[in-house]
């Protein structure tokens, strides 16, 4: 299995706790026996919850100009028309995917094309589900405009323990449908705004593979 390189130092932090956790519960209880048990148990199952969270999966995608694909793994919780203040100043389609703590955490572009804006917001830690988080959280807001010249908004959010967000984009780069752009690291949302006229694809409660799940279609 192959670990991203934003889970390094976390993984390796979290193996020196884990054994100095341990070396000193074998310190205090000697003679013990089913403390320093458990103890281990408890520590190898904490280590592999933080490994998986930073697994990279292999995903065969299919790119295409007119379709728009999932920025993450997750759960779709919300499809609405919106008024986008930042960047559009006009109504969008808002879809917006959950990220839980079990999902891949890593973003991906969800359509090819030139980072037309870019900017990040520092914020607060509401939680990923509150109405809030999408204009009050520490966030990122990225604009692909497409080959078609359609601008596609999305937005990295934190969440009340994702405090984390990593992104590898800057306004002027060509990017490719598919590819990773950043990470958001324990658990947080992702929203992605479309043009009215587009065809959804989803629907609510819909599970996303990010880089593969079709969001929606142009027209």
């Amino acid at each position: 299995m192959k670990l991203h390189k934003e889970g390094y130092t976390i993984i390796l932090i979290t193996i020196i706790v884990l054994v100095l956790i341990n070396l000193g519960i074998n310190y205090l209880l000697p003679d013990g026996y089913w403390i320093p048990m458990l103890a281990i148990i408890g520590s190898i199952f904490v280590l592999l919850l933080v490994v998986q969270f930073f697994r990279v999966p292999t995903r065969v995608v299919h790119k295409s100009d007119r379709q728009i694909v999932a920025p993450c793994d997750g759960k779709v919780v919300v499809i609405e028309e919106v008024v986008e203040t930042e960047y559009f100043n006009g109504p969008r389609r808002q879809i917006s995917i959950f990220m839980s703590p079990l999902n891949v955490h890593i973003n991906w572009n969800p359509v090819s094309g030139v980072v037309q804006y870019f900017k990040y917001h520092a914020g607060l830690y509401l939680v990923a589900w509150h109405p809030k988080s999408s204009t009050d959280n520490e966030r990122t807001t990225v604009v692909i405009r497409t080959l078609e010249g359609i601008d596609i908004l999305f937005r990295q959010i934190a969440g009340a323990a994702a405090r984390r967000i990593r992104w590898y984009v800057k306004e002027g780069d060509q990017v490719e449908q598919s590819t990773e752009m950043g990470f958001i690291k324990f658990g947080s949302r992702v929203d992605i705004f479309v043009p009215l006229d587009a065809e959804i694809k989803v629907n609510l409660q819909d599970k996303t593979v990010g880089s593969v799940t079709v969001l929606a279609e142009l027209k």
